[in-house]
């Protein structure tokens, strides 16, 4: 039954599933002879549709009505879920909380409505009916999994986890296991770890077995950074629990974190062994061997991932990183060009930079070229990488003439766009770089990247330098902390003879990123400015990081004078 709590979200069902559910209903009761309990669904089904067309005109507090008393009057279990979830998105518990309490009342051995009436107390902070609810439900079965009702609603202030706590630990029952986990989350949020432990050995001595209950304490060992009692722990259960591969798992995730990736793949060799099939293991031992250098290791256990559903992409690609590390370049292609998904573009660079050290980019330029009949849903990223190749060959003319046919065929792609501008100079092209910028701005007129651009090329340009600051302080609106705008602004407003805003915006560009380009750029500022106990102090900085960098020598000629002064 699809009704249990996961996190905050309660599963949403469309109208047709409500009103299908509802016929389902109204089916099952003629067939029992009564028609007039067809009558009242066929008007469940009048008021749920009202509910579901209030909710589309944005009319939200007669859907809430409506469905209100629609899951106090049917005993429909998707209405209510559908109740519940208009109730929570509203963020109306008081309504939730009475949707969930006739629900429980009309079902009292319903174990899942009870989980949702727990759940929302918890949200309201409605404590002693949540214990009272909490206990019911363990009356009921003792072994649930009391940990999900408190995902994503536990309380954020100490206060209210403290008024939480108090009232599972009046609870009659307290010494439940599942509420012993229950109370030693909170103890661990509270940043009392160690209490938060003692509480889950209490746990685990009633069900020592509970993959939830090994797994918490190994998160608390290593929240308290204990990483030889982690370790201990992690042998311990694994060898009480040879046969629980979740347990297995953990520990070797855990090893690899620390760096001990032969311990962690001998243990992977022989789970594999126990479960062949694993195909997370599968997975993690191709990646450790590969770390280790143990190819051929690495390939025996990835190639029984290509057929996966989960893991065939990651598969093909790490094989092909395995055959590229080998020099085994066709092989390794040969893997890139299987890849898909998320790891397509980066697959597809790896396979470029193959045919790069191959020569070969000619023919990377033609099987590009295929890709975009192959994969049209990438065409973007294909004819910008075809476009980086021919700059690359030195063939500049030819990769703008691309471009300007995939703008054509994808006129809104603002990435299309972009890699033109990086294309054009800024003297040579100068009109056409002015209707490209202003053609990107239009297609996403906030985006701190492209105004960003549009405001250095105009200062490159020493041109409308008021139009070029104006969009480079936006751009800092939308990104305060990027050095490369601040670093654009700086020089403009140093063209403009601001040297007090120049130099107190390129220093917070040279403290974000120790650029020798924008400390150069600080240190002329600072000197217009006047400040040339500072400007010598950035210069000497620059002089110990960038000894043999060319622009400092025309920063050194700056002080000639004034030692000649001293002299």
């Amino acid at each position: 039954m699809n009704s249990r709590i996961n996190g905050m979200t309660i599963k949403q069902y469309s109208t047709t599933l409500l009103l299908v559910g509802s016929m389902t209903y109204s089916v099952h009761l003629r067939a029992s002879g009564e028609i007039n309990h067809a009558q009242s669904n066929h008007k469940i089904i009048e008021q749920t549709m009202m509910a579901e067309f209030a909710i589309a005109a944005n009319d939200t507090a007669t859907a809430l009505h409506n469905y209100t008393v629609l899951a106090i009057r049917s005993s429909s279990t998707a209405i209510k879920q559908r109740a519940l979830n208009v109730a929570l998105e509203q963020n109306d518990l008081q309504a939730a909380l009475d949707i969930a309490t006739h629900w429980v009342v009309q079902e009292p051995e319903d174990v899942p409505a009870k989980f949702y009436l727990a759940h929302i107390a918890l949200k309201s902070h409605e404590y002693e009916l949540a214990a009272d609810v909490l206990d019911s439900i363990l009356t009921l079965d003792p072994d649930s999994d009391l940990e999900r009702i408190l995902e994503g609603i536990s309380p954020e202030s100490a206060e209210d986890r403290a008024n939480l706590l108090t009232t599972l630990r009046k609870s009659r029952e307290n010494d439940n296991p599942s509420v012993l986990v229950l109370i030693a989350s909170l103890e661990a949020q509270n940043d009392e770890v160690e209490q938060a432990l003692k509480t889950l050995n209490k746990a685990l001595r009633k069900r020592p077995k509970a993959t939830g209950f090994i797994l918490l304490k190994a998160n608390l060992l290593m929240a308290l950074g204990d990483q030889a009692a982690t370790l201990k722990w992690f042998e311990r259960s694994s060898k009480k629990n040879k046969h629980n591969l979740e347990i297995h798992m953990a520990e070797v995730r855990y090893l690899i974190k620390l760096n001990q990736s032969e311990v962690a793949l001998n243990k992977l060799k022989n789970i594999i062994k126990k479960w062949p099939d694993a195909e997370e293991a599968l997975f993690i031992a191709g990646l450790t061997s590969i770390d280790l250098k143990q190819y051929e290791l690495a390939e025996q256990y990835l190639v029984e991932l290509r057929y996966s559903n989960q893991y065939q992409n990651d598969a093909y690609y790490y094989l092909a990183v395995n055959a590229d590390r080998k020099q085994h370049y066709e092989t390794a292609k040969a893997y890139y060009r299987l890849v898909d998904g998320n790891l397509y573009m980066v697959s597809r660079r790896n396979l470029i930079a193959i045919y790069d050290k191959q020569n070969r980019l000619n023919d990377a330029l033609r099987f590009l070229t295929q890709e975009r009949v192959n994969y049209p849903q990438q065409a973007s990223f294909l004819y910008q990488a075809q476009a980086e190749i021919l700059k690359k060959m030195g063939n500049k003319k030819a990769a703008l003439g691309l471009l300007k046919e995939a703008v054509k065929n994808l006129p809104n792609d603002p990435e299309l766009i972009y890699s033109e501008v990086l294309l054009l100079d800024p003297f040579q092209d100068r009109d056409q770089l002015d209707r490209v910028l202003k053609r990107l701005l239009t297609l996403e007129p906030n985006s701190p990247t492209y105004l960003n651009a549009y405001a250095y090329t105009l200062a490159l340009q020493n041109r409308r330098l008021d139009e070029a600051r104006g969009y480079a302080e936006l751009a800092l609106e939308n990104a305060p902390e990027q050095a490369s705008i601040l670093d654009t602004l700086g020089y403009i407003t140093f063209l403009q003879n601001d040297f007090d805003t120049a130099s107190r915006v390129l220093a917070k560009a040279y403290h974000l990123s120790k650029s020798v380009n924008i400390g150069v750029r600080f240190a002329k500022a600072l000197y217009m400015q006047g400040s040339l106990d500072q400007f010598s102090d950035v210069l000497q900085q620059l002089q110990q990081n960038h000894p043999n960098d060319p622009q400092l020598e025309q920063l050194n000629g700056l002080l000639l004078p004034q030692n000649f002064k001293k002299s």
